[in-house]
């Protein structure tokens, strides 16, 4: 490695003490704040390039660690290679946490180096090195890196295939497709809007759908499920052949959120099977259901499984219960009374226990709370005893936000 002064001379620096080793980029930043970060980065990282070349095992190092992120499997050649230079532990991991590749047995003693590209975990690799080999920690892990991009890769390209028949699939034009015969679901994620709407925006968030797209089909092969995967609609798409629907919706949305730190949403469908009506209609009834359960989900970063959906959000969403809204709100504002009966009503609906607590609540005597009440029974001609004017009320009130102060 190079040592502290011989960079601070080649940056026009006085020199410094104690005169030790650099023993990583970001030491030498550090230790060198003076001049422009890249220069810097330029004539440190071209003196330990020097050095690296006065080592003759440097040439055979570099293409075995090649070789390994260039062969069909190479998570697991790296792994591999580790494990038989070391002798140590060596494990990659995706970014959710799953198992990818391992070699060597475990070791508490073992390090976890976060693999990272362009600000998106990509992985982790778990080690555990004799001590002698610990120097070529930050080598392993970019070799890592690099066989997770490359096994990203690949993937990507038996994806576009798999795309087109997805593609096909929602825009009813395929109706012979082989789903094998299995029960399948599809899910749908979206990404927020971006605040700027200009190209380079758009063609950013496009980019990032289809990472997203990739890490649930990398989540899905890990498991071992058969699936299909595309961009559509400003949403990343998936479906796939499903053998235990709860869990693995669960573990996809995990997949999703470990991946980035944005705003990912996601809804899923039923679990559906082929029938009479055909393949085509099956997965587009799917593919709506999952929409259907996306726009349901409220929350940040939120999942939501269409059997777990509100009921009522269909009828909501849809603007069907906008008349009976209107017409509760046309009858209470004939009070004239500044909102109070709706305001009481709803409170009174989201209470339980009794009125003189939820009076107390209002901050107004039981007398009054009993009288308001009464007048808002008179105008909506019936009794809060009445379940059908109960239900009404809770559908209407649901349909419209209560009024701002």
């Amino acid at each position: 490695m190079p040592r502290l002064n011989d960079v601070r001379r080649a940056l026009s620096l006085d020199p410094q003490e104690p005169d030790l080793p650099l023993r990583s980029m970001n030491e030498a930043l550090a230790r060198c704040p003076e001049p422009a970060a890249r220069d810097v980065v330029r004539v440190a990282g071209g003196q330990a390039a020097r050095e690296a070349l006065d080592w003759p095992g440097l040439p055979l190092l570099l293409e075995a660690l090649r070789d390994a992120v260039m062969s069909a499997q190479p998570e697991q050649a790296l792994v591999t290679l580790i494990h038989a230079w070391t002798g140590g532990f060596a494990e990659l991991r995706a970014s959710w946490g799953d198992h990818v590749a391992s070699a060597g047995t475990y070791s508490r003693q073992a390090v976890t180096h976060r693999l990272a590209h362009r600000e998106r975990q990509v992985g982790a690799l778990v080690l555990a090195l004799p001590d002698p080999w610990d120097a070529l920690t930050p080598v392993f892990t970019e070799y890592a890196l690099l066989s997770r991009l490359q096994a990203a890769a690949a993937g990507a390209a038996r994806r576009r295939v798999k795309e087109r028949v997805l593609e096909s699939l929602l825009s009813g034009l395929d109706d012979h497709a082989d789903l094998g015969g299995e029960p399948f679901a599809v899910a749908v994620a979206s990404l927020p809007e971006r605040v700027s709407a200009g190209p380079a925006s758009l063609t950013a968030r496009e980019d990032a759908l289809d990472v997203l797209a990739a890490v649930g089909e990398g989540y899905l092969t890990e498991r071992r499920l058969s699936g299909y995967s595309t961009v559509r609609g400003g949403q990343a798409v998936w479906l796939w052949s499903t053998l235990s629907l709860s869990a693995e919706g669960r573990e996809l949305h995990e997949a999703l959120t470990s991946s980035t730190a944005q705003d990912v949403r996601l809804g899923v469908s039923s679990r559906h099977e082929v029938g009479v009506r055909g393949v085509v209609h099956e997965v587009r009834s799917a593919y709506a259901q999952a929409r259907q359960a996306l726009a349901a989900t409220r929350a940040a970063r939120g999942y939501t499984p269409f059997h777990g959906m509100d009921p009522l959000f269909a009828l909501l969403s849809e603007g069907r219960l906008e008349v009976l809204a209107r017409q509760v709100q046309g009858q209470l504002a004939a009070l004239d009374d500044g909102g109070r009966a709706e305001g009481t009503l709803r409170a009174y609906l989201a209470h339980r226990g009794p009125l003189a607590d939820l009076a107390a609540q209002q901050g107004i005597h039981l007398n009054t709370l009993r009288y308001r009440l009464r007048r808002a029974e008179d105008t909506l001609g019936g009794r809060l005893s009445d379940p059908e004017l109960l239900a009404r009320l809770y559908l209407a009130f649901e349909a419209a936000p209560p009024p701002r102060d």
